[in-house]
């Protein structure tokens, strides 16, 4: 059923149509490529541009008062793959049970990157926030492969949950 002559005829219809799509490709590009030659013939000056709205930046603090923890219970389901939240028990990653102040890289027994064991400080409320946000721009090497929370709303409302837990 399927010999040579039936062959060569698909073969022909499919460079065929390649050859058709090619030239159709060739063709737009030459009627629809537009070339500047030379200056507009009519310029319309406009007077006074449209003015740009300041976004007012409210600052962390601010945000962080008015976090809502139950709303960061639900926020920390995207965390709770790889963390655990009770004390001591670590996951893929550290646990979390009161990571809002403590120390960076001090949580016994887990194998931190070498990037997050060499940081100083504790883990503040902005610390956190920074690093919630884009883990991989906050702690460049972090082997932290989680692409971060985008909403500050949903970060404050996470780092309240946090708080709240060991409180």
């Amino acid at each position: 059923m399927f010999d040579t002559m039936t062959f060569t005829k698909a073969a022909g219809a499919v460079c065929g149509a390649l050859l058709v799509f090619l030239l159709g490709k060739w063709a737009a590009e030459e009627l629809y490529h537009v070339q500047s030659h030379g200056e507009a013939s009519y310029v319309i000056e406009v007077e006074g541009g449209e003015e740009v709205a300041e976004v007012e930046e409210v600052d962390f603090a601010t945000i962080l008062a008015a976090a809502d923890p139950e709303d960061g219970a639900k926020v920390f389901r995207k965390c709770s793959a790889c963390h655990k939240l009770a004390d001591g028990e670590n996951g893929t990653g550290p646990h979390l049970y009161g990571v809002v102040g403590r120390d960076k890289g001090a949580v016994g027994g887990f194998n931190y990157s070498d990037t997050l064991a060499s940081m100083e400080g504790a883990w503040t409320a902005e610390n956190l926030n920074g690093f919630l946000e884009r883990p991989s721009s906050y702690a460049p090497g972090t082997s932290m492969s989680f692409a971060g929370l985008k909403k500050v709303e949903e970060r404050a409302d996470l780092i309240a949950y946090l708080d709240s837990l060991a409180n």
